[in-house]
Parts: C-alpha cells; structure tokens; sequence
C-alpha cells in the first residue's frame, strides 16, 4: 500500500470515528451556506420584482431579506468553528500519542521536535482544509440551486467552466504535494546544517575554513533554490485552476448577456447570476486552491512523516508492555561515568565529568538553583538527549535500549480528551483492571478528583482542569506504569506540600521502584535516601547529612526552609508583617510576608494556594 493511500484510509477511519462530529458540523455549514442561495436569489428578485417593476418597498424588502441571511450565516459561522474544533482536537490528541510512542519511549531526540511543532503544523493545517473544504462543498451548493432557481440556463454557462477548474486542480494535487515534500527536505537539511555550522564561526575562522564551509553552505542552499523553483512553476497551475474555474464563469455572463436575456433570462436573474460567482464561487474556489494546494500538501508531508517509524526501529505499536520487568537488583538503577554535556559545541558545558551511581530501589532528590543542569541530567536519564563525553546507563543498559525500564514524568503533564480511564491506562497495551486503577489513584492522591469526575468512565476534559489536577493525573497513569525507574522532573510544583509527599512516597515504595525527583522543595531533598545538589563544580552527593556537611548551598536551601531560631512575630501584630516565614506558615489574604535573610516580599495574591513559604529550592 502505498503512503497516500495509508493516509486516506486512515484519515477515512477516523472521520468514521466521529460521525456526531459530522453531522453537527454539516448542519451549521448548511445554515452557513444559506446566505449564499440568499444573497443572488433575493438581488435578483429585488430587481424583477421591486425596483424594475417600480415597488421600490418590495425591493428594499428582498434587500433586508439578503442582509439577515448574512446574519443567520455569520451565526452558523460561529457554530462551525466550534464543530471543527471538536474534530480537529482528537486528531491532534492523537498525533501526540504516536509521537510519543514512536519517540519519546524509544528514546528518539527526533520525537521533542515533532511534538512540539509537526503536530501543531498537523493541527492547524487540518483545521484551515477541514474549513476551506466543507466552505466550498456547501457554498457551491448554495450558489448552484440559486442559479438553477434563477434560470437553469445559467448552469450551462457556470457550471462546465467551474468543472474544468476544480478538476485541472484535483489533477495537479499529487505533484505539488512531491514538490512541496522537496522544498521541505530541501529547507530542513539547510537548517540543520546552519545549526551546526553557526555556533562554531570562531573555530572556522580560527581554522581558514571559511571556503570549504561556505562551498558545503552552497550546495544546500542550491538544493532549496531548486527545490523552491519547481514548486513555484507547479504553483501557476493554481492561477491557471482559478481563473479557469472562477474568473471565466464572469467573463461568459457578461459576454453571453444579450443571448442570455434574449432566451428568458431576466436582468435580476443575470445580476443574480453574477452575485452568485463573484461573491461566493469564487472567494470559495480561491480558498479552496490556496488553502488545499499549499497546506494540503504540508497536512501530507507532515502526517506522511508522523506516521513512519524512525529508520530500523520497531513499529509503534510495541511502545508499550504490560510484562512486568525485574531488573537484577545487583545492578544499578541509574549509573553516569564522567558524564559531559552542552546545548551546542561553543556552549559552556551544563555537566562536566559527572559521575553518580543510584542503587536499585534508590530514592535520589536532585536540587540546586535553575539553570544549573537539573533537567538536562533528567533528560540524559530518559535518553531525550545523548551525552558528549562519559556513559549514561539504566539498569545496565544503555538509554537507547531502556525505553521500557524509565517513565518520565515533566512539569507540564498532558492529558488528553477521553474518560479517566484511557488517560490512566495510557502506558498500558491491555485493559487494566478497575481494582488496580482505584488502587492506584487512592496511593497517589488521585482519589477526590476521581469521586469529584464521576469514577474512572467519566469524560476528561483537560481544560477544565486545575494545572496540579493534571499532574496527579499524570503521576497516576505513571504509577501504573511497568516501568521501574520513575523520573519526576518538578513533576508536583502545582501540589500542596501533603500532596506532594503522599506521591513521592507512593513512588518510593513501588516494590522494586527506584526514583529520581528534580526536587522542587527541600522538604522533597529530607525525605529522599540520596541527595545530589548540583552547582558547578561544588556539585555534591550523598545522604541528607553529608551532603548538608559538604555543600554550602545545600545548608543555605535547608536553612530558608527550617524554623529560625528567633520566634517571628505573631500573624496579627500591630503591623501586620511577619519577619520570618518558617515550614508552616501561609499568608492569609491579608498580610505581607517577608522571607528571611532575602528580604523578598510576597503579596497577599500570591499567597493564595496557602502552601508553606520558604520551601522551595
């Protein structure tokens, strides 16, 4: 099978998926269209009948006539937008899941790039085709059963020009879509050699190289010169659809006018028929051959692109497994040897030679303040990026090959359209018994949102759920994971400090689970077995008390967040300012707190989730 073919079959799949979607979407794209059988019809009769005829009341009245159509259409319009919505967000949901599992599981760098951009492009585009496409459909519709209704002679002149044009069309989509599909390579492969190329001036400069990088520099951009070339002398097809299509339709009324009127064709009916093509066939046929003719072929480009494993990996559908994995427990749960790593060969490393070794069943916190590299280590653990210099391993094995043994779970979780169950359930191949699933959300601290939703068959919608609501989602769904090393990266910031204990401690205690957390409050450091604070080259690990020992950025983070060893004033003294915040202390919507040795203030707004101050690391 070929890949278009793949595609549209797929694409017909999930069309059938959501007939409801459909049909509401057709509805108000009828009501919408009305005002295009509304806008000639009622011109042509306030000419014949009103102002011709000399009743210039009942022309004004076909003209308001005109003008509500216009509005019931606009109303229409507004529905639409919220049916395409309702189309286009499963798709993009998705997306996202086959980005993630032929990507981020299979620890595929290429995968961030997808999520973050070729779905949105996917998303959006399909959006823009599903509008332009139906707006076409149904508009030519309108417009044709006015032309019929004026005088069916009409359609002799409209209908073969507008035929021609859709089909010369239709015939050079393929072409442009392999065009387009060059252009794309062409631009991408110039981009990537830029971004190796740029960051690294000085060192060319340094080394003479300046004719042989800008020789190399020539034969991409060449390539895209060309690539852009052919898909230009392709574009002009779409001039030529639309004029044939559209354009020429006005030039055949206007010269067919007098044999027109001479075989029963009245002079409203042919300023009717005018209306008709210049104010909806062919604003129509114009979005259809722009919008179709560039982002259709992009839409394919880009689905044609998610759609296919990386080269030599497995299919997708193996990216989850429900066999429970026993890694040896004499082995490392997570183990860096000399560990290097920067965002670019001119760039200052992030890591320098970092070693560390997590046994299995470890609990490891990692602090230090931001920018220090927190996220990048997390990272190279779940094998989203490669080191420079030194080994990353997982139980063992190389980060290429542990896709199954690691779950992450990041700051911002995802949770998508679809019952609670899905959602939880997601990195799970079979159904997942509902026991285990209450289990589960009741250890994590899922529980009253479940009861709050309606139980695990209830509906999610991820708008209207709190940002920390989603993270226990997410937590949850990684909980019932197989996966025995858990990598929370500031994956509770939007809980409250009880909540984020409980699913720290839920995660500790999975049999056979090690974790790693990007502490985001000491209180996360106290409760772990190891502590690695990261601060350049004062980087230090161990337990709580020897790392509390060696690092004096590690006593100045545990010092904010304990008690001070003066009593602080009371919440409602004469001034109605608290010298110190200590563990415990939360702003009650009327004071101002300032915090320790900082002297930062807060405001009462931003006090208002009430969580204990001075605790974040």
């Amino acid at each position: 099978m070929s890949a278009p073919d793949g595609l549209r079959r797929r694409g017909l799949r999930f069309l059938r998926a959501h007939p409801r979607v459909l049909l509401r979407l057709a509805g108000w794209s009828v009501l919408e269209a009305g005002q295009a059988f509304l806008l000639g019809f009622a011109l042509a009769r306030a000419l014949d009948d009103g102002f011709l005829a000399g009743r210039t009341r009942v022309g004004l009245g076909w003209l308001a006539v005109a003008g509500a159509g216009v509005l019931v259409g606009a109303y229409g319009t507004g529905r639409v937008y919220r049916a395409v919505a309702a189309l286009v967000e499963p798709l993009r949901d998705r997306l996202v899941a086959r980005v993630v599992e032929c990507g981020v599981r299979e620890a595929d760098g290429g995968a961030l790039s997808g999520l973050t951009q070729q779905v949105e492009i996917a998303r959006d585009t399909f959006a823009g085709l599903v509008m332009v496409s139906r707006s076409f459909v149904f508009t030519a519709a309108g417009a044709l059963i006015g032309l019929f209704s004026l005088a069916p002679v009409l359609l002799l002149v409209v209908v073969p020009p507008l035929i021609a044009g859709v089909g010369l069309f239709a015939v050079t989509l393929r072409p442009l879509a392999r065009r387009q599909e060059a252009f794309l390579a062409a631009d991408e492969a110039l981009a990537g050699h830029l971004g190796a190329v740029c960051p690294g001036l000085r060192d060319i400069t340094a080394a003479g190289a300046e004719d042989r990088i800008a020789a190399d520099t020539g034969v991409y951009t060449d390539a895209e010169l060309r690539a852009a070339r052919s898909l230009a002398r392709w574009g002009v097809a779409r001039v030529v659809c639309l004029a044939l299509g559209g354009h020429l339709p006005v030039v055949l009324l206007l010269a067919g006018g007098p044999w027109l009127l001479g075989h029963g064709v009245t002079p409203g009916a042919l300023v009717g028929a005018l209306t008709y093509v210049t104010q909806s066939l062919l604003p129509a046929l114009a979005d259809l051959v722009h919008g179709l003719g560039t982002s259709g072929s992009r839409l394919t480009v880009v689905l044609r692109r998610l759609a296919v494993p990386a080269a030599g990996g497995p299919p997708c559908a193996t990216a989850r497994d429900d066999t429970p994995l026993s890694p040896d427990a004499e082995v490392p749960a997570v183990s860096l040897t000399a560990v290097s790593f920067a965002y670019g060969p001119a760039s200052a490393p992030v890591l320098d030679g970092l070693g560390l070794t997590l046994p299995a069943g470890g609990h490891l916190a990692v602090v230090g303040p931001s920018g220090s590299g927190k996220s990048t280590l997390v990272a190279l653990v779940a094998g989203l990026v490669e080191a420079g210099r030194g080994e990353v391993r997982v139980f063992g094995r190389p980060t290429a090959e542990a896709g199954g043994l690691r779950v992450l779970i990041p700051q911002e979780a995802y949770v998508f359209s679809g019952t609670l169950a899905e959602n939880l359930a997601y990195l799970r191949s079979g159904p997942v018994p509902e026991s285990e699933m209450l289990a589960a959300a009741e250890t994590v601290g899922l529980g009253p949102l479940l009861d709050r939703l309606g139980g695990t068959g209830a509906d999610v919608d991820p708008a209207t759920l709190s940002a920390g609501e989603r993270q226990l989602i997410a937590l949850t769904r990684a909980y019932l994971s197989r996966a025995p090393l858990a990598l929370l990266d500031e994956a509770t910031c939007h809980l409250d400090p009880e909540a984020e204990e409980r699913a720290e401690r839920a995660f500790a205690a999975r049999p056979g689970g090690s974790l790693v957390v990007v502490a985001h409050r000491i209180s996360s450091a106290r409760r772990a077995g190891r502590v690695l604070v990261m601060d350049g080259p004062r980087t230090a690990y161990g337990t709580h008390k020897e790392v509390l020992r060696r690092s004096a950025l590690y006593r100045e983070l545990v010092g904010r967040w304990e008690p001070s060893s003066q009593p602080a004033l009371a919440l409602r003294d004469a001034d109605g300012v608290d010298a110190v915040a200590g563990p415990g202390l939360a702003g009650d919507g009327r004071h101002v707190v300032a915090h320790g040795p900082m002297r930062q203030v807060q405001v009462p707004g931003d006090l208002r989730d009430r969580r204990a101050l001075g605790g974040e690391g």
